[in-house]
Order: C-alpha cells, then structure tokens, then sequence
C-alpha cells in the first residue's frame, strides 16, 4: 500500500490518487510466479508460448503495459538486475524520440498498487525499497556505461516508443557498443528479417542478454553477449538467430536459432516447434543470408572508419591533460599531419576494401564450390546408400520369403498325395461296389468268344448250305412248273405226245 501521509496530499488529490490506485489495482500487470505464461502479453510470442528453459526462482514475469494497453513482455532477474529477455512483434517504425526513463513498482514493491510502469522520478516517493531489485538511472552515474534498449524504441511509433524507456528493458553498453547494437538491430529489422516476412506483422522478436560476472557499481551485471532471435509465422516462413558480444572488435553473428539456444542455459527453446522448422523455407533463408552479410560489412566498414578517430580522440584528451599550454601548436601540427596523410590514408582504404572485396569474392568462390562438391557427394552418398538399402532390403525380403515358400510348396504336395489318395479310395469303392456275377462275366466273356467261334462258323456254313440248297430246290422247282405249264397248254391245243416221249421229258 502506498503511505498517503508520508506524500502530504491535499483531500482532493488523495481522492483522484484513490481512484488512480484503484484503477491500476484492477490493471495489475507482474504476473505471479506460478501464473503460466505472460497471461496478456503472451500474444508477443509465437503460438503463444513463452521460451522454456530460461526462467529462475529470481525471475520476474512482467507484462510491460503503458497507457492501459500492453505493448512487450520481459523477463527480468532481480538478481542481475538486468532483464533476460524482452519479447515483442515488430511494427512498422517511425522517428525515435528520447525519452525519460521509467521503472517497475512491483518489482521492488510487490504490494505497490501502481500497475504499469511509472516515471522514476515519481517512484521516488512511492515505492518502497525502490532499486531493491531493479536497477536504478543513478546505477549508471559516473560509469562507462549507457542504458542499452533490448527492445529499441525505433522499432515501433507512439506509445510503444515510450514503452520502450524502463529501466527492466535496458542492459549495461558502452557508447560505443550501444551505438553500434541499435544500428545492427535497425539494419536487420530494415534490411534482412522485415522485407521477407509479408509485411512484417507475423515476425516475432525476442532480445536478450546473458550476464557476466562483471558489473557497474557490484550492482548491475555487465552482459556477456546480447542476442536476438526471430521468427517470421507466415507459410513457408524461417527462424534465424544473432548475437553481439560485449567486445570493440567483434562484429554481430548470425547462426541458426539451434545454435543460439546451445549458448543458452540447458534445455532452452526459444520458439514453439522450433518456429514450425518443418515447413520453413531455405530458399528464402538463404537471401536474408545475403543481407546480414551486407549488414555486417556495413559495420566493419564502420569500425574501419571509427578506430582512426578513437584513437586520435584519445591521444587529443590525453595530450590535453598533460601539456595544456601546448594545446594550440599540436592542433596545428594535427592539422597539417591530417591533410598530408589523408590522400594516403584514402589510398590505403581503397587498397583494403579492394583487397577484403577480392578475398571475400575468392572465399565466396571457395565456399560455392566447396558447397558444390559437398552437396554432389553427399547426394552420391544418399543414392548409394539408398540403394545399398534397397538392396539389402530385397534380399532380407527374399530370405524372410523362402520360408513361407518352401511351407506353401510342402501344403501343395501334401494336398497333391491326398487327392491322389481320395481318387485312389474312390475307384476302391466303386470296383467293390460292382456284382461279383457282372466281374465273372466280365472276366470269362473272353474265353466264351473264343470257344463260339467254331460254332458259329458251323452255324453260318449250314446256313450258307440250306440257303443255296433252297436256290436250287427253287430254281428247279420253277423249272418244272414252267414245263408242267407248257404241257397242258399244248395238251389242250392238240399236240399228242407220247407217254415215252413225256417220260423222257
């Protein structure tokens, strides 16, 4: 509860004050330790599912709300009092404005009835234990550090902007480190990961930074790398992950969102599914490929050109702290130095990016045709393997087959033998179905055939005798009828013959 009399406030400001307190008591917005996910701000991550294997016992859930409406979610240890992610969806950007540095009430205070994030400068006399557990703008005084925005308030317009100004949103940077992390961010967001996610309103943005054992003041810890993951939810989108170590020389790296999560505390996955891995697509990864290669040769051509003026910045502050009274004439001398040396320090540049566009084109030739050869023996390899497999596979099928083909050619000889012994059994019983009288027949009707055969020839030569006896019986028979008729015809016409003479007809 906040202390009204502590603040002095008159009847009529309490009242508002109660009505403020009561309003941001409803819009409460750090969310309890055993609340899964970010609750409202869980929209800011992929299929609504916060990273796993990144929270600690001294972690806060923080929903970032401004103005009534949520705008990020963060992830911060009061422990290293720096936050260990800040999740958000990208916008169409607009003109950074600086802006004053806000904190978390509830962090420090959980009890605080402030909701959202308020003016430092008005926590003062409002919170309790204020920078118990988060860090504070008077942490960086006198430091070599700035507050460097995870979530940069260029990558989005109005309220977000300001949003983007709490104190649980920022890590220890350098000037020169911060300088060169927002310009980084901004080129990819503008160059690589905006242009090929639709129209950016499906890329997902997570930030974080992973602390060091060394801190500004034994308070806040100075990160060791910072990092940035993102995944573009449309079909056929893509995953790609960076990091920006905490050193002058190095130059931010890009690596798949696995290889990042192995730099991350054990068992971390930054997005559900891995961003649905399956379906991104590889030739689209490969032009954002191209523009972070562009990103990152703007920023070694920025450092080229940046070194020569640190050092001489140095060499000037120092110079002045040791002989003031020379100041004038190292000046001039500087001056002169400078026109002499600049054709030659132009030369030299030119002969540098001429030599580091040379050997990069060689290493790109390299690489290419490394790739190549890479990719033609390892698809010599999968089709050799592939039949190798296949092989193998065939003659295991044909063994495991003859098995089964020597039983099924066994059941067909047996089937086989067991007609031929059923057609056996049947003609058995239709022999000893027949009489025994119809077999002696059968069996003595030879013998009977032959014995006949004298028999009937006998037969058929009396036959053959009587028939030709009867031709003649008839033949004459007819004869002497003829003659008897002849006879008695002359005998009527009056012919006499005699009896001697008829006789011997």
């Amino acid at each position: 509860m906040v202390n009204f009399r502590k603040s002095n406030m008159r009847p009529a400001s309490l009242l508002l004050s109660s009505l403020f307190v009561f309003f941001w008591l409803v819009e409460g917005r750090i969310i309890r330790e055993d609340e899964p996910g970010f609750a409202e701000c869980n929209k800011f991550f992929y299929e609504e599912t916060p990273p796993k294997g990144l929270a600690e016992p001294f972690h806060v859930k923080i929903c970032q709300k401004y103005n009534g409406k949520e705008r990020f979610a963060t992830l911060y240890s009061t422990q290293e009092k720096i936050p260990v992610y800040s999740a958000f969806r990208y916008a169409v950007s607009g003109e950074s404005r600086e802006q004053g540095w806000m904190i978390e009430p509830q962090v420090d205070d959980p009890n605080s009835n402030f909701g959202e994030m308020m003016n430092e400068a008005d926590a003062a006399n409002s919170v309790d234990n204020l920078g118990s557990k988060q860090a504070l703008s008077t942490d960086y005084l006198d430091s070599d550090y700035q507050k460097g925005q995870l979530y940069l308030s260029s990558l989005n317009s109005d309220d977000f902007q300001v949003a983007t100004y709490t104190l649980t949103n920022a890590v220890p940077m350098t000037q020169s480190l911060r300088e060169r992390w927002y310009m980084n961010v901004n080129s990819l967001m503008d160059l690589a990961l905006a242009p090929y996610c639709g129209n950016g309103d499906d890329l997902y943005v997570i930030a974080g930074a992973v602390p060091s054992d060394h801190r500004v003041k034994d308070k806040l810890s100075v990160p060791d790398f910072v990092w940035l993951a993102a995944c573009c939810a449309v079909p056929g989108g893509w995953a790609m992950g960076f990091i920006k170590h905490m050193r002058d020389g190095d130059i931010i790296e890009d690596m798949m969102v696995k290889d990042l999560e192995k730099l991350l505390p054990s068992g971390t996955q930054l997005f559900q599914n891995n961003c649905g891995e399956a379906d991104q697509d590889t030739e689209k990864m490969k032009k954002i490929l191209e523009m972070v290669n562009r990103v990152q040769d703007e920023e070694r051509v920025v450092q080229a050109k940046s070194s020569p003026s640190q050092l001489s910045s140095t060499r000037n502050k120092r110079s002045a702290l040791s002989l003031p009274e020379e100041a004038n004439e190292g000046s001039l001398l500087r001056t002169i130095g400078s026109i002499i040396a600049t054709p030659f320090v132009k030369l030299l540049q030119l002969i540098y990016y001429l030599v580091v566009g040379i050997l990069k084109t060689v290493l790109y030739c390299l690489w290419h045709i490394t790739k190549q050869l890479v990719n033609i023996l390892e698809n010599g390899i999968h089709r050799m393997c592939s039949a190798t497999v296949s092989y193998f596979m065939a003659i295991g099928e044909e063994l495991v087959s003859i098995p089964w083909k020597v039983v099924k050619v066994i059941v067909k000889i047996i089937r086989a033998l067991l007609r031929i012994l059923c057609c056996l059994l049947k003609t058995i019983c239709r022999i000893l179905s027949i009489p025994i009288r119809v077999l002696v027949d059968i069996v003595s009707f030879p013998m009977y055939t032959v014995c006949a055969i004298p028999t009937v020839l006998k037969d058929i030569a009396v036959g053959l005798g009587g028939t030709f006896y009867l031709l003649l019986d008839t033949a004459f028979g007819t004869i002497a009828s003829l003659f008897h008729v002849l006879f008695g015809i002359c005998k009527r016409i009056g012919f006499k013959v005699s009896y001697d003479n008829s006789g011997d007809l």
